[in-house]
C-alpha cells in the first residue's frame, strides 16, 4: 500500500522525524538521498519541516533545540511514532504498564496531538493521535518508509508492555530466530529483536528503514555525501540491507526490500 490516506491503526508505526543541528543542511542531504523535498516551516511550528517524496508527505526534520548551559547537546535521532486513538487514555496506559512520557501529549494546531515516551526497557517512541493529519502519506516505496524495528534489552518486557500500552501483539519469525512481528489490526507493522546482535553497550532503541531500489548505490551515494556506514550491505530474509549513518550521527537502515510491504 504505498499511498496511505486513512488513519492508521493504533499501535501502527505512522511518522518518522529527525531531530538535527542543522535542519537545512539535513533537508539537502536527504533531498539527495532519497529524493524528498521540503523547507522549513512556520516559526509557530518551531519551523518544523514535512519533507514529502512525489508530492505527498514522508517524514519531518526540524532543529534540535540548544541545550541549556552545562547539559549536553541532544543527539541527532530518528524518531518512530506510533499511532494512537486517544492520546490521554495511552499516555495512562504508558505509566501503568512501567513506561515513562517523556514529554506530555500537546496539541499540533489542528493536525493532531503528539507525546514523547520510553517503554521500560529505556527504548524512545513517539505518539501521534491523528487530526487534519495522519501521518506518512506514501510508504512501501523506494524513499519512503517501509519498516520500524525495535531493538531491545528485553523482549519478553518489551512484548507486555507494547501489548498493555498500545494493544499490539507479538508473534515470533519462525524462519528469523530471536525475531518477534508486532501486529495491529490483524497486520504485521514493526519488528522486535534483542540486542545481542548489536555492538556492546547499544541502548534500546527504534530502528528505521526506509526502501531503496539499490542498497549499495544508496550506501555509496550516503558516504559521498558524508555520511557512514555502520553494517555494510547484506543480504537477508526481507532483502538486502545496511545500517548507516547521517553526517550529524542518525542512524537508520535502508533496505531493498524485494517486494516486501510491512508498514
Amino acid at each position: 500500500m504505498p499511498d496511505v490516506t486513512g488513519p492508521y491503526a493504533p499501535g501502527t508505526p505512522c511518522w518518522v522525524d529527525l531531530m538535527v543541528p542543522d535542519q537545512q543542511a539535513a533537508l539537502d542531504f536527504y533531498r539527495d538521498l532519497f529524493g524528498w523535498q521540503g523547507e522549513a516551516g512556520p516559526p509557530e511550528l518551531g519551523g518544523y519541516a514535512i519533507c514529502s517524496l512525489h508530492g505527498k508527505a514522508v517524514a519531518g526534520v526540524m532543529t534540535a533545540m540548544a541545550p541549556e548551559e552545562g547539559l549536553p547537546t541532544p543527539p541527532t535521532v530518528w524518531t518512530t511514532y506510533l499511532a494512537t486513538a486517544g492520546l490521554d487514555a495511552t499516555e495512562k496506559a504508558i505509566a501503568e504498564a512501567g513506561g515513562t512520557v517523556v514529554m506530555p501529549g500537546m496539541d499540533v494546531r489542528t493536525r493532531g496531538r503528539m507525546a514523547v515516551a520510553a517503554d521500560p526497557t529505556g527504548a524512545v517512541f513517539g505518539l501521534w493521535q491523528a487530526g487534519d493529519f495522519s501521518g506518512a502519506q506514501v510508504v512501501n516505496e523506494p524513499g519512503a518508509l517501509v519498516w520500524n524495528e525495535l531493538n531491545t534489552s528485553d523482549t519478553a518486557a518489551a512484548a507486555r508492555f507494547y501489548s498493555a500500552a498500545l494493544g499490539v501483539g507479538t508473534t515470533p519469525m519462525e524462519d528469523v530466530p530471536g525475531y518477534s512481528c508486532f501486529e495491529a489490526d490483524g497486520r504485521m507493522v514493526g519488528g522486535m529483536q534483542g540486542l545481542d546482535k548489536l555492538p556492546p553497550g547499544t541502548p534500546s532503541h527504534w530502528m528505521t528503514y526506509f526502501a531503496v531500489d539499490d542498497t549499495d548505490s544508496t550506501a555509496d551515494a550516503l558516504v559521498r555525501a558524508g555520511g557512514s556506514v555502520l553494517k555494510p550491505p547484506f543480504d537477508m530474509v526481507a532483502g538486502r540491507m545496511a545500517v548507516v549513518q547521517d553526517p550529524w550521527g542518525g542512524v537508520f537502515a535502508v533496505i531493498n526490500a524485494a517486494g516486501q510491504q510491512s508498514v
